[in-house]
């Protein structure tokens, strides 16, 4: 489950804008703030299983989202190639090796593709 609240918490700060108010306030409920089912039922006098529904819809929907938009995978990517880049600058000797100054090139290069329409 960790990997999975991990995800749904990205997935949320990316789309939580596209759900309902009521989609986005039970999520935050029980993902960020950790009420039980139970609580969550309680404080909008609906039955746990009305929350389960509404949780696992919420998850469903963030997870379409992330599928038609892949705006989380083009983050994880993004920071994937700025912490290539760094390193390959931190590694990069008085002599300004040539190699290394092209691949810190195309790692911004790839990175600048991203941020253009596909």
């Amino acid at each position: 489950m960790p990997q999975k609240l991990g995800e749904m918490v990205w997935l949320f700060d990316f789309y939580g804008e596209l759900l309902t108010k009521k989609q986005q306030e039970i999520f935050k409920l029980y993902y960020f703030q950790d009420l039980s089912l139970a609580e969550i039922a309680e404080n909008y006098s609906i039955s746990r299983q009305a929350v389960y529904d509404i949780i696992k819809r919420t998850e469903e929907l963030l997870t379409e989202y992330e599928q038609k938009l892949n705006l989380y995978k083009k983050f994880l990517y993004q920071k994937q190639e700025l912490e290539k880049l760094r390193t390959l600058l931190l590694n990069l000797d008085m002599n300004y090796d040539k190699k290394t100054i092209q691949q810190s090139i195309q790692c911004l290069d790839d990175l600048i593709k991203l941020t253009t329409c596909d």
